[in-house]
């Protein structure tokens, strides 16, 4: 029994997650832990051991509550992948909302135009350049295609 939970164990290890086989062999280490800090304690009679035996319990309890998160989540992850099998229009959340602004004003639906601020720079002019727009990514993949055409 003892070598088959540790053949278990150590498959554990290289499987993504948190398994069953890992969480129990954590719980009892901790637990172990936490006994030694008492007998420490009870010889020693130092407030060291109840310190530590404060943190090895937040820590115990941080790796549980970890551990049930990523359980949660997995479930959820599960239910979205169901209701993605199934398709569209299942109540699933992959349908889009239509939201009505109630405060916005009714009426004409026209674009008002604001006035122009400031002015208009023209873009700067490299040597050689013709126009304004030989700068422009578009006449930039022109030339591109000239010079793979000459090539």
């Amino acid at each position: 029994m003892a070598s088959e939970f540790i053949t278990s164990l150590w498959e554990s290890i290289f499987t993504p997650g948190p398994t069953p086989v890992l969480l129990v062999a954590t719980n009892v280490t901790f637990a172990a832990l936490q006994t030694i800090f008492l007998l420490l304690l009870i010889a020693t009679y130092s407030i060291h051991f109840v310190i530590l035996s404060f943190l090895c319990g937040g820590l115990w309890w941080a790796i549980n509550w970890f551990a049930a998160e990523l359980k949660i989540e997995r479930k959820k992850e599960e239910q979205r992948k169901k209701a993605q099998a199934t398709g569209p229009g299942d109540g699933s959340d992959t349908e889009a909302e239509t939201v009505v602004d109630d405060d916005a004003p009714s009426g004409s639906k026209e674009v008002e135009v604001l006035e122009a601020k400031g002015e208009l720079k023209a873009r700067s002019q490299r040597k050689g350049a013709g126009s304004k727009s030989e700068v422009s990514t578009e006449d930039e993949w022109e030339k591109v295609g000239e010079n793979e055409k000459d090539k």
